[in-house]
């Protein structure tokens, strides 16, 4: 189990307090704080948690600050393990809380369907749908465990390119859609540092899925390509990520991210012929970090929705096509 570090000055008015995801192999939320002339501004805030809070508000005291005097908080997207505790921030402070118009869209239409959270019956049928057998179904929970509350409804929505709230400093939003239709990379202008949320971390990389898995006119693994391919070419020293640490070589760890969805990509067409796959078959035959037999049916969901986002992107490219009916199957195009 990854050791959860203390809380540190980086310097050039910069501080990180590692904020624990309880029961996440993740281990923990790099939350960052920003000085500004009006207070401190935190990229990200931890999840909802009462372990959360306390690591949040004990780790900004070790520092010399405190909870009260945030200004505000900016969210790269809206996953809970991010934006979990900023409602709870703008309680204590008065804080704002910004993000993506994206993700803030995603936000509200959570809160309009806040009964439905949790219930697992239509992720079953999507399952169905993707070509699992009844056989395979079996154990799965009609309702999660632990449902998660939606975050809070931002006061600020960010566009692309524009500058945060921060007094006297200068932190740029840069849209990287993908992980989220709505994730944001900080880039801190005056302190050749950038914030990548989960869009760039240094060793792992994020979640990219498409739910439904046929949901239409969308690309998630398409644009996350896009949005590496444009932090990649940027000039920047330090990055600091919302997990593991803080590393330098952004282009490069940027381009091992996209070389390594092209060779997932390759693997799928390495599957398929002119005879009608199944999505649950496409995802079967994949590697991935558990054998496929070990897997519970709750992960091998997300491995059909990161295994839809892929064919998703190599129909777009014209390589892939999905034939109409149910269940989902492909063939190469």
């Amino acid at each position: 189990m990854a050791v959860t570090p203390a809380p540190e000055s980086l310097g050039g008015g910069v501080w990180t307090v590692p904020v624990p995801i309880p029961g996440n192999p993740l281990a923990y939320t790099l939350v960052y704080a920003v000085e500004s002339e009006r207070g401190p501004v935190l990229v990200d805030a931890g999840w909802n948690h009462p372990d959360a809070w306390t690591a949040l508000r004990d780790g900004l005291g070790s520092l010399g600050l405190a909870v009260e005097d945030v200004y505000g908080v900016v969210v790269t997207h809206f996953h809970p393990d991010h934006a979990g505790l900023a409602g709870r921030v703008r309680e204590t402070s008065g804080a704002w809380i910004a993000m993506h118009h994206e993700d803030a869209e995603v936000v509200r239409r959570f809160h309009t369907r806040a009964a439905e959270i949790g219930d697992r019956r239509w992720e079953m049928d999507t399952l169905r749908r993707a070509g699992a057998q009844e056989a395979d179904l079996a154990g799965y929970p009609e309702q999660g465990e632990g449902r998660i509350q939606p975050p809070a409804v931002p006061d600020r929505e960010l566009a692309d390119g524009e500058l945060v709230d921060l007094p006297g400093r200068k932190l740029r939003a840069i849209w990287t859609p993908g992980h989220s239709p709505g994730h944001i990379c900080l880039h801190l202008e005056d302190g050749d540092r950038i914030f990548t949320g989960d869009h760039v971390l240094p060793r792992i990389t994020p979640h990219i899925g498409l739910y439904p898995y046929d949901l239409p006119d969308v690309d998630p693994l398409g644009d996350f390509l896009s949005s590496l391919e444009r932090v990649a070419e940027m000039t920047v020293g330090e990055v600091l990520p919302a997990h593991q640490y803080r590393f330098e070589g952004l282009s490069d760890r940027a381009r091992s991210i996209i070389d390594h969805h092209e060779e997932r990509m390759a693997e799928i067409v390495a599957l398929l012929s002119d005879r009608p796959v199944t999505l649950w078959e496409v995802t079967a035959g994949m590697q991935w970090r558990h054998p496929w037999a070990q897997m519970p049916v709750t992960a091998r969901r997300m491995a059909a929705g990161e295994a839809a986002a892929h064919l998703r992107t190599l129909e777009r490219r014209g390589t892939v096509r999905l034939l109409d009916g149910e269940p989902l199957r492909f063939v190469l195009a």
